[in-house]
């Protein structure tokens, strides 16, 4: 166990889990801290159900690929802590040491002289003083929860702020409709910021953000609208109203990164970055987000598969998420067929039945496994249950490990060796990426 670790377990200990969504707390801790969350280089601010993690990333690559240094703040974590905190130094970002975090953690902690505070807070705090203490071009900042009340939302002049697809998630914390959701994220826009608004499933999502921006007298970039992002002739042309530029396909699987990476592209513009074409080409190239349709090339699990065989994870774990991965999946389908088996594990803030909607008629069975990493994990056999409500065929299993060799079993030998997407939760993929021994570097 890391120092960090240690130091961040200790306050969970203390401090109660979850949410407590309000500013007052996070406030009175950065006062105390002299407030470094005003001491920071051009924040881009980010929100969404789906896909602000891979907005941040595609931001970060481009950057990079400018030579520009970057910090990054993520949540939640897939295997360490210290994947939330990306620190910009000499035009690459890496996680942040050891030593760093644990030191950062203790001070904060102390200056918050054990009042009631989430540990969520903490750790935001801890954020800000680290990116506050050391120089850099950008700060990537990712909202942890909703958005008017996340504590990241004490930012007050961000240099853009990004609301990427809004879709039912956190219902107890954040309403039970779409437009209700979109108006919490949008209390992330600020009086005269740019805003940009990601690619929307819902048109009375998209409507409300736009509302708030304009309420708020703020230049808006609306997906679909003002820029855009199409496939060409295996090409990504993007557009907006000052240029077409042609560039490579982003790194990232599935066709819904395609919007994610024009929605950064667009941030970046609206923020005053000078983009040059050649490097934003670069930056989807190289671009890294774990965990998100991501194919494991190696590892134990890998090996421990039938030859052949595919392995694919991703984190999505909302309705929304899950019909943009099974259109992923059906589209590697149309390229090389392969029965397609899921291995999936939730949580219980999650809408199951809504995520396995998108695989009904595609998923050949679902293996459901247990959550380890969390204490609110939906029972494997409940949730076979609503696998077989949503009209897919499904069993419990012990764990991953046995999942895997139950598809290797089972499947039709006639056909081609499977196609195998673990999910439904990013807790489930911590502990799959540990078992695999390919931890997020």
């Amino acid at each position: 166990m890391s120092v960090a670790e240690r130091e961040i377990n200790a306050l969970l200990a203390l401090h109660p889990k979850g949410f407590d969504l309000s500013l007052g707390r996070i406030t009175r801790l950065l006062e105390r801290l002299g407030n470094p969350h005003l001491n920071l280089p051009p924040v881009i601010h980010i929100a969404g159900t789906n896909g602000k993690g891979s907005a941040s990333a595609f931001c970060r690559a481009i950057l990079e690929a400018h030579g520009l240094k970057v910090h990054v703040h993520t949540s939640p974590h897939l295997v360490n802590w210290h994947e939330r905190f990306r620190i910009g130094a000499d035009g690459g970002g890496r996680l942040v040491g050891d030593e760093l975090l644990a030191e950062a953690v203790r001070r904060v902690a102390a200056a918050n002289q054990g009042e009631m505070i989430t540990v969520f807070e903490i750790l935001t705090a801890v954020m800000f003083v680290l990116f506050s203490e050391h120089p850099a071009d950008a700060a990537l900042i990712e909202v942890g929860l909703g958005g008017r009340f996340d504590a990241t939302n004490v930012i007050e002049s961000p240099a853009a702020s990004v609301i990427m697809s809004i879709s039912l998630d956190h219902q107890a914390y954040l309403g039970d409709r779409v437009e209700l959701i979109a108006m919490e994220k949008a209390g992330i826009i600020k009086r005269g910021s740019p805003v940009v608004i990601g690619a929307q499933t819902e048109d009375t999502a998209r409507d409300v953000l736009a509302g708030v921006a304009e309420r708020l007298k703020c230049p808006v970039s609306v997906y679909g609208q003002d820029f855009f992002a199409v496939e060409e002739n295996g090409r990504l042309a993007y557009q907006d109203e000052d240029e077409l530029m042609d560039l490579p396909l982003p790194k990232l699987a599935g066709r819904h990164q395609q919007s994610n990476a024009a929605a950064a592209i667009r941030a970046l513009k609206v923020a005053g970055f000078k983009l040059d074409e050649a490097a934003i080409a670069e930056g989807l190239l190289n671009v890294y987000w774990p965990g998100r349709l991501e194919r494991l090339a190696e590892g134990r699990l890998v090996e421990q598969a039938m030859e052949g065989v595919e392995l694919w994870i991703d984190g999505g774990h909302n309705p929304g998420a899950g019909r943009v991965i099974a259109e992923a999946m059906a589209n590697l389908n149309d390229r090389e067929s392969r029965p397609l088996f899921l291995i999936t594990g939730m949580i219980n803030t999650k809408n199951p039945v809504g995520y396995f909607e998108g695989f009904a008629g595609m998923a050949q069975h679902v293996y459901t496994v247990a959550v380890p990493a969390s204490d609110a994990g939906i029972d494997p056999e409940l949730l076979a249950d609503a696998a077989d409500e949503a009209g897919l065929t499904a069993e419990s299993a012990p764990d991953v490990g046995s999942a895997i060799a139950a598809v290797c079993r089972n499947w039709d030998q006639r056909e081609r060796p499977p196609r195998i997407l673990i999910g439904g939760s990013l807790y489930l993929l911590g502990d799959v990426l540990k078992l695999n021994g390919t931890p997020p570097v």
